[in-house]
């Protein structure tokens, strides 16, 4: 009892060992996030395009307590009637130190139309539109990304882009075109191509009463992210290819308003660029199962104990249970630089030739040394195989411990618990009811 609490108080140990692993993990993973972070700000942050929005200031009016009329201006905010997108990236892989950071050159062609409301619907007299100050916002996350002088063609007539946004109404950072409108026409065509540097995620905000957006990229591995998946797409090992039509009623902003009354971020929908292994996430699922890796390793050797009649000393489990930890380690370390299975392959194996041989020299068996790395080689594939079924980890995990339950029931179920650890001296008192066992006593 006290070698199996001494081997216990080991496992507790090991387990530290293990979280220290877990945090060292999670310092690597924020130490790429911020090499990411660094690259995306001189290149170009994720991009989201929220419109272009026409927006026509008008005047109000109002009457104090003293009964004098004073006014204000208001901004009456347009969404297009129709809008059309067409979206290239073209994606890139630059490095920072040893981490991978996923850039891209958005290629843009916007087109629509607008169809100016019945201003009286919204308690608007046309005498009062100040048509001379409209002006039209199209959103921009990040401003550095803009690599092209951006012409806007308004009715056939080329505007250039100012920077910086006329109002946070209608978007926080962009660039405002100052169109000229007149009551006495209602629809007015435009187009405008946008030539963008981002990283890892592109997403547009559906602003118009029909919106037609279809993207396409030679990265092979995209995820589809926001308020609406794409109607159709095609990934192919070449890219891939997608669509979406959203319509007016999809969202929760309406196609004409006033006022800041209304968040468009909500309804944002895109493709986020993402590299198709994430070996920081794997060795972190590795980890977790760390107390099953320690405990199943004891236990054959606690077995192989019971079996030979060995006996193996504490400090030898504690190097046993290191070189299990050390395995996280080196996964961690290769994986940083090579693929992640190499690296699996490469630490597993390591640590089995570690362990068996080390079974070898303490118990003096090579049978011993053959079982010890049959089971581990049983244990690190039962591993692989579990991270890379992410869907069925759940499934597989629990059959396979149910397997290795039902696998120690069978081997032990002949074993006399009672018996381990009694010497051959201390043997079990004779039963006075049998006579031959009471003669013997009095002898």
């Amino acid at each position: 009892m006290f070698r199996m609490f001494v081997t216990a108080m080991v496992v507790i140990f090991l387990l530290i060992l293990a979280s220290i692993v877990g945090s060292l993990i999670s310092e690597r993973e924020r130490r790429r996030n911020e090499a990411i972070q660094e690259v995306s700000q001189k290149w170009g942050s994720a991009q989201t395009i929220t419109g272009p929005i026409l927006t026509i200031p008008f005047k109000r009016f109002t009457r104090n307590e003293k009964g004098k009329i004073t006014s204000y201006t208001d901004n009456l905010h347009i969404m297009p009637e129709t809008l059309y997108a067409e979206v290239d990236l073209n994606p890139e892989i630059r490095y920072r130190g040893i981490y991978e950071v996923i850039l891209y050159q958005a290629l843009i062609k916007i087109s629509g139309a607008f169809v100016l409301p019945k201003f009286e619907a919204y308690d608007i007299s046309p005498e009062n539109l100040i048509l001379r100050d409209a002006f039209i916002t199209v959103g921009i996350t990040d401003l550095r990304g803009i690599k092209n002088t951006i012409i806007l063609n308004w009715d056939s007539v080329r505007l250039p882009a100012s920077p910086g946004v006329k109002s946070s109404e209608a978007g926080q950072a962009g660039f405002t075109v100052f169109p000229g409108v007149s009551v006495s026409k209602k629809e007015y065509v435009f187009s405008v191509d946008l030539r963008l540097n981002g990283s890892g995620e592109f997403n547009m905000t559906p602003v118009g009463k029909e919106i037609f957006v279809s993207m396409s990229s030679k990265w092979d591995c995209p995820s589809f992210i926001g308020n609406f998946l794409p109607e159709k797409r095609e990934i192919t090992p070449h890219g891939f290819k997608a669509g979406w039509k959203v319509q007016y009623l999809n969202r929760n902003f309406p196609q004409t308003w006033t006022g800041c009354n209304y968040k468009l971020d909500d309804s944002q929908f895109g493709v986020r660029l993402h590299l198709p292994v994430d070996q920081y996430q794997k060795v972190t699922r590795a980890v977790k199962y760390a107390i099953m890796f320690i405990v199943l390793t004891f236990m054959a050797f606690f077995l192989t104990e019971i079996f030979s009649r060995a006996v193996i000393h504490p400090v030898q489990y504690t190097l046993i249970g290191l070189a299990i930890i050390l395995f996280y380690a080196i996964l961690l370390s290769l994986s940083e630089h090579i693929p992640f299975n190499l690296s699996y392959a490469i630490a597993s194996m390591g640590v089995i030739c570690l362990i068996s041989a080390y079974a070898k020299s303490v118990l003096k068996s090579r049978t011993v040394m053959m079982m010890i790395a049959g089971i581990l080689a049983v244990l690190y594939l039962f591993l692989f195989v579990t991270l890379q079924l992410e869907d069925y980890a759940l499934l597989l995990g629990s059959i396979g411990l149910f397997v290795i339950l039902a696998a120690v029931m069978y081997v032990t179920r002949r074993i006399d618990w009672f018996d381990i650890g009694r010497t051959d001296g201390a043997k079990k008192a004779p039963d006075p009811g049998k006579e031959g066992d009471f003669l013997e006593t009095e002898r």
